[in-house]
């Protein structure tokens, strides 16, 4: 099972309540498309939140951070590292904090 923790406001969209991470079965091999297939396909309001409804890309201020590494400019169709496949760590997505100065 891979463990998947969302930033609040998703948890609310999605109805998922308190929980901060969610459990999905994902195929192997586990890429970042698979995962974000199955958590949309589970939490049908996701969809187009995490990546553009047309191209499937992630959106530009979402961030996905496996094994505290970056993975936002990773290939969605390259393989999570196995410590995210097996559950032992969570796939972290974070909406990114952007500004200027005034």
């Amino acid at each position: 099972m891979i463990r998947v923790v969302l930033p609040q406001h998703l948890r609310a969209l999605a109805g998922i309540g308190a929980a901060n991470e969610v459990t999905l079965a994902v195929a192997a091999p586990v890429t970042m498309r698979r995962v974000l297939d199955v958590l949309e396909a589970r939490y049908p309001a996701l969809g187009g939140t995490i990546r553009e409804h047309g191209t499937g890309q992630r959106r530009a201020y979402m961030r996905v951070f496996a094994c505290e590494e970056d993975w936002s400019h990773e290939p969605m169709d390259k393989e999570l590292p196995q410590a995210v496949a097996d559950g032992k760590e969570p796939l972290l997505i974070l909406g990114a904090i952007a500004g200027g100065s005034e």
